[in-house]
């Protein structure tokens, strides 16, 4: 089922989460075990981060240096079948342009078709470590809108390969990200908007927001959206803050601004217990705040925190 229709049969705002694939070595079991206290809940969906490889250098038997590309999170396509067997939950994986040739997008697209697996994130995703800039494979997608204009192309029967013709047809429900405090690399708001806009217009059916801490940015942020004629739901990212590392982290890798009384809160809390405390505590509030405007679905990124996520749910459904 497509996380619009989803959207469209609620009665009131829905309740979704986040997950990573586990590092290479774990099993599926330890996907079940983070998620089995939060099917308490009846999420409509889930989804399934994906990350690109990354490039390390193996010292050799002779003293030198082996360049290798490790996955360590595999299995994003792998996982999204088995929450979607396990649980008869709507899996939604992320697609990302970096590390990924055109080809091997439309293989992933394809295996995710014959899975039954009616919905996808694309994102352009991030530069790699040894990279200043983000870099796209040479035969891969530059930007998140030529990942969204491919996914479209399969939509609309067209392959890769020219000569397939009358190809089979993808019902994709596309999501696409949006930036409430902007994306980092915009020079502005308004350019931010703009490209925004470019993605709904090329066929995207919902905006995922990055996190935030501050409703009011996300108030701002739909209320910009529609000026701009972007009619498709919003659905808010949710993420607690559960210690105190996080106050410079968060604003470091994510580009996010954390409130004054956030902060200071934790600034203050004796040790990462309060400072978890001190977030879950707001992180509720948020989502008490966000239901009553009426968003459509409250989207958490449990990133390795489901008892977190379980408590602010509890509280707040």
């Amino acid at each position: 089922m497509k996380v619009t229709d989803h959207i469209k049969q609620a009665k009131s705002s829905l309740v979704s989460f986040e997950i990573l694939p586990p590092l290479k070595g774990k099993t599926i079991n330890s996907i079940y075990e983070h998620l089995d206290p939060l099917m308490e809940f009846k999420p409509s969906f889930i989804n399934v981060t994906y990350h690109r490889s990354e490039t390390m250098f193996k010292k050799k038997s002779d003293g030198t240096f082996e360049k290798v590309e490790v996955r360590k999170r595999p299995g994003t396509v792998a996982i999204c079948a088995a929450i979607k067997n396990h649980y008869k939950v709507d899996a939604v994986p992320h697609l990302i342009c970096g590390g990924f040739s055109k080809r091997e997008t439309e293989d992933a697209l394809i295996d995710l078709n014959f899975l039954g697996i009616d919905n996808v994130l694309v994102l352009r995703g991030d530069a790699a470590k040894n990279e200043t800039f983000f870099e796209p494979e040479p035969d891969g997608n530059k930007f998140a809108i030529d990942l969204l204009k491919q996914v479209v192309d399969l939509k609309n029967g067209v392959y890769l390969e020219e000569d397939i013709k009358n190809g089979g047809k993808f019902d994709f429900c596309i999501g696409t990200a949006g930036y409430p405090e902007k994306h980092f690399e915009a020079p502005n708001l308004e350019t931010d908007m703009l490209r925004l806009k470019d993605k709904v217009d090329a066929g995207a059916d919902y905006i995922m927001t990055q996190m935030f801490f501050d409703n009011q940015k996300y108030f701002q942020f739909v209320k910009n959206c529609r000026a701009h004629g972007i009619d498709v739901p919003i659905i808010p990212g949710l993420k607690p803050i559960t210690n105190k590392k996080q106050l410079s982290i968060l604003p470091k890798v994510f580009h996010v601004d954390i409130p004054t009384d956030l902060s200071d809160a934790i600034i203050k809390s004796k040790n990462d217990a309060e400072a978890e405390q001190i977030g879950t505590e707001w992180l509720t509030q948020q989502s008490k705040e966000l239901k009553e405007f009426g968003v459509p679905v409250l989207h958490y990124y449990t990133l390795g925190k489901p008892k977190v996520i379980y408590n602010v749910v509890k509280a707040v459904l």
